[in-house]
């Protein structure tokens, strides 16, 4: 029988990375040109375009007369397009994100002609566990990558298995995506070459035929390629041309036999390059951001406007998933593309603000200009701590918040706004150009209320609501006959209402709304009538140095480290601890001086009482540490004898009624070349660790699997929580982590400082990942250098410690605007939106959605993060229910019966539209 092989030609397009993104499309149009040219010009052409639409999408920006040419390709199956938007890093953003691009992109896809059903990912940097149902859910059957395939792979596929069961046939592209390159090195010894090769690859085909992957980065195919494998063709091994999605349909038989569950992270045929996850902590942190912005706008907007603002949803939508390509939020470009990926993110959240703030705008109206608006964006009631902007209690009386049912609930004053804002002594004849100061009524940030005109003094009251009319013009005549009647020296004073910032404990609904009143009553036994307010649950208290709420104490150490106690009485010692070390890597893989001195004790601490309580309690703890400023000159093996004193700043705080205590830690980075974790020491050895990120809670191991040419250090994603034993780490935004010291400490990158997008010689990496190009930028030099996470203790572990909830709470504040109707109306009663109940349940998306033929829709996106089977229940302002795949196709009707109750089994991603 012949041995056939198939050639698939493509290129792999990274759409920013050495180069900008503008740069790199310059050639992606002459490359596209090209392709186009060759399909015409040859019916056996076939091309791949490297399974993201972005790459269409940015070419028909520049050559939109080609659309209907490139479309008819696609319709008759020799072009094939899709399934993604983009080409992401699957660590470095949501699920949710991850769902969004697949949506995108095919929908994009099916406007040209219809998505390849490939879930190709040819050069992540690894794959999340729940992939397989993502695609799966999609309808996706197939999946095609190359790196983090663990060596028990043998073949050229596997059944990749998500947690939850589903499963898909994965294509392993164990030599690449670029394997028939040096097939075709010399085009008239095409022949021979491809039978040395699938003489030297015959174990893992089977069967099969060869896979021949012909492209590379940033370059089509030459014109002449099907020319070339006619000619090699023969009946001992007749040669085909294909698309990829054709190899998979038509010329595969293998069912592929090999299972491989979870996770893919293996080093042991392809680089993963883990220190993309730690690199440029910037880009990290406004993917989150952005991230949690537009989830928060997209709620508000279903639930309490009536604008539909699909299209600037989109917009944000889109800008992120542009940034979560595996060459941008990881950090591994120049400077300049960088900078780019920043701007990218910012413009998605700022989209994402306006219509979050407009659709707040709407319920807004309803609440009075001296009160605020609470809005939950989580599905489960809670009690927040909101910060406000509120008329300071005067001496003998107490700040309280009042509900709409007439409840007082507790607050705490955290600072008082300065009242004098101005106080200038001028002649009467400049008194018109202070009154040019005013448009309208605003002065210097506020309104205003009254004035006092007596002879040589004016005097502008301000406040956020005013009292009573104001008339410029009226004003500016009675100034002009003061100042005519009274020449000479005049005092002018701008005098602010008596402002303080307070924080309140306000009960809101599900993913609802709630309106209070934040107000001074006298300090008297009968101030509040009948309704005596809210005793503070498990108040926060504050000494020197400890804190405490009844469910977490905090004790500071003597080397600034803190003791943290849980209310089962797990004690955690040390934690907060600093560790800096040098780092002589690069953007991709971390890398110590082989003489590093890691440096861990500070030179000097200081704590100081910050709040008090009875709601929020903190503590400042400042350590300063000498740091090397940066590797030896002429010796990167070494860091330098030079040091620069650097204070960080960990502010400590415990809330009332949170099981976690919270931290954040600030520094201005004046140091190169270096790796700065935060280390949690466990009460004994552990041999696991688990993260939460992406649908799914990943457990792992203390080492990771080598054998290509990376030294596999053990260094793991985490995106929501990190958990080892009885610690618990709640995060703000995806992170590094480590077990380190044999099990016994926790360990969390707070930054890691390098300057080369790739380094030509790495000592934990045999092959370069990129160029040598200079990346001054990655220092992070003179920037402040901030991170935010809570620490959770528990002898349960994450799920004992109910940290699938606490770690949405933790990110997810409530949003409050201040009312805009008249001040002193009465507050429109609490508004309950949708509601899930449910254990270990994650809900990653509320959105409205529309339907041609059943009208618009709420859709809701849940997750469950369990092992084990479970009962999740939903409750809102629906009659219908309908289960959808994640292309949101309709699956089937659900019983709707005072609610919807669905029965989740381990790990299933479930989404529903309700009507």
């Amino acid at each position: 029988m012949p041995d056939p092989a198939v050639f698939v030609p493509h290129f792999h397009w990274d759409r920013e990375w050495y180069e900008p993104f503008q740069v790199f499309r310059h050639r992606l149009v002459t490359a596209l040109d090209t392709v186009l040219e060759t399909a015409e010009a040859d019916p056996d052409f076939r091309f791949t375009v490297d399974g993201q639409m972005a790459a269409v999408e940015d070419y028909l920006e520049m050559r939109p007369e080609h659309r209907d040419r490139l479309a008819a390709l696609v319709r008759e199956g020799r072009l094939a397009v899709g399934p993604w938007l983009i080409l992401l890093d699957e660590f470095l953003c949501s699920g949710e994100t991850i769902v969004r691009n697949l949506q995108m992109g095919w929908a994009a896809a099916e406007r040209l002609g219809g998505a390849m059903p490939v879930g190709y990912l040819p050069d992540m940097f690894g794959h999340i566990a729940q992939m397989p149902q993502i695609l799966a859910r999609a309808g996706i059957a197939h999946a095609a990558l190359w790196r983090g395939v663990p060596g028990t792979v043998d073949g050229h596929a596997f059944r990749w298995r998500a947690p939850d069961g589903s499963e898909v046939r994965t294509e392993f592209l164990f030599d690449g995506y670029d394997n028939g390159l040096d097939v075709l090195l010399v085009p008239d010894r095409i022949r021979g070459a491809l039978a040395e090769y699938a003489g030297m690859t015959a174990g893992r085909w089977g069967g099969d035929p060869v896979l021949a992957m012909s492209g590379t980065d940033h370059n089509a195919p030459d014109p002449r390629l099907v020319d070339w494998l006619r000619q090699a063709s023969s009946e001992e091994r007749p040669i085909t041309v294909a698309t990829l999605d054709e190899y998979i349909r038509e010329h595969v038989r293998d069912p592929a036999t090999a299972v491989v569950t979870g996770e893919l992270r293996s080093h042991v045929r392809g680089n993963i390059l883990p220190g993309v996850l730690s690199v440029r902590l910037g880009l990290k942190q406004r993917m989150a951001l952005a991230e949690r912005t537009v989830d928060h706008a997209e709620r508000m907007n279903a639930l309490w406007s009536t604008r539909d603002e699909t299209n600037f949803l989109a917009l944000a939508w889109h800008k992120i998933i542009e940034s979560t390509a595996h060459d941008s939020v990881v950090g591994s470009g120049t400077d300049e593309t960088c900078d780019q990926v920043a701007a990218r993110l910012a413009e998605a959240t700022q989209t994402a603000r306006a219509v979050r703030d407009t659709a707040l705008a709407e319920p807004a109206a309803r609440v009075p200009g001296d009160a605020h608006l609470a809005a939950n964006p989580l599905p489960v009631p809670r009690t927040a701590l909101v910060e406000v902007d509120v008329v300071a209690a005067p001496e003998g009386s107490t700040l309280v918040a009042t509900t709409a049912d007439g409840a007082v609930h507790p607050v705490q004053p955290v600072s008082q706004a300065p009242t004098v804002l101005s106080d200038e002594r001028l002649d009467a004849a400049q008194l018109e150009r202070v009154l040019r100061r005013i448009h309208r009524r605003e002065l210097f940030g506020l309104l205003i209320d009254r004035c006092e005109l007596t002879p040589n003094s004016l005097v502008f009251h301000l406040a956020e609501v005013p009292a009573g009319p104001f008339d410029l013009m009226t004003l500016r005549g009675e100034v002009a006959a003061a100042a005519a009647a009274h020449p000479g020296q005049w005092r002018v004073r701008t005098l602010a209402q008596p402002r303080a910032t307070a924080l309140a404990a306000v009960p809101v609904p599900a993913c609802g709304l709630a309106a209070f009143r934040v107000a001074p009553v006298p300090d008297t036994p009968a101030r509040h009538g009948d309704a005596a307010p809210l005793p503070v649950p498990a108040p926060a208290t504050a000494t020197a140095d400890s804190l405490s709420n009844g469910l977490v104490g905090v004790r500071v150490a003597a080397d600034g480290t803190l003791t943290v106690t849980g209310a089962d009485g797990t004690v955690l010692t040390g934690v907060g601890r600093l560790v800096d070390g040098g780092d002589r890597g690069d953007s991709y893989n971390y890398a110590p001086p082989a003489h590093d001195v890691p440096v861990s004790e500070p030179a000097q601490v200081d704590v100081e009482q910050v709040e008090s309580g009875p709601l929020r309690a903190r503590l400042r703890v400042t350590r300063v540490y000498d740091w090397p400023e940066a590797l030896a000159a002429g010796d990167r093996d070494r860091r330098s004898g030079r040091t620069v004193p650097t204070h960080v700043d960990m502010l400590v705080e415990v809330r009332a009624g949170e099981p976690f205590v919270r931290i954040s830690t600030a520094f201005l980075n004046r140091s190169a070349d270096h790796r700065l974790r935060l280390h949690v020491p466990l009460p004994r050895p552990v041999t696991t660790s688990a993260s939460a990120g992406q649908f799914a809670v990943t457990e792992r191991g203390l080492t990771a699997e080598g054998g290509w040419g990376e030294y596999p250090i053990p260094t793991f994603p985490a995106s929501s929580f990190v958990a080892a034993g009885p610690a618990t780490v709640l995060l703000d935004h995806s992170a590094e982590y480590e077990l380190v010291d044999d099990g016994r400490e926790l360990a969390v990158t707070l930054l890691r400082a390098i300057g080369s997008i790739s380094v030509n010689i790495h000592p934990l990496r045999d092959e370069p990942a990129a160029s040598e190009i200079p990346a001054p930028g990655a220092q992070e030099l003179g920037m402040r250098i901030e991170n935010r996470f809570a620490v959770l203790p528990s002898a349960t572990g994450w799920r004992g410690a109910n940290a699938v909830a606490l770690a949405e709470e933790f990110r997810a504040d409530v949003l409050v605007t201040r009312g805009t109707a008249p001040g002193g109306g009465q507050l429109p009663p609490d508004t309950a939106g949708v509601r899930v109940d449910g254990p270990d349940v994650q809900v990653s998306s509320i959105r409205r959605v529309g339907d041609p033929d059943h009208g618009p829709g709420t859709e809701v996106r849940l997750a469950a993060l369990r092992d084990t089977p479970s009962t999740v229940r939903v409750t809102g302002a629906f009659t219908e229910a309908v289960t959808v795949d994640l292309l949101g196709r309709p699956i089937a009707a659900e019983p709707v019966r005072d609610g919807l109750e669905l029965a989740l089994g381990p790990w299933e991603i479930r989404t529903v539209v309700l009507r």
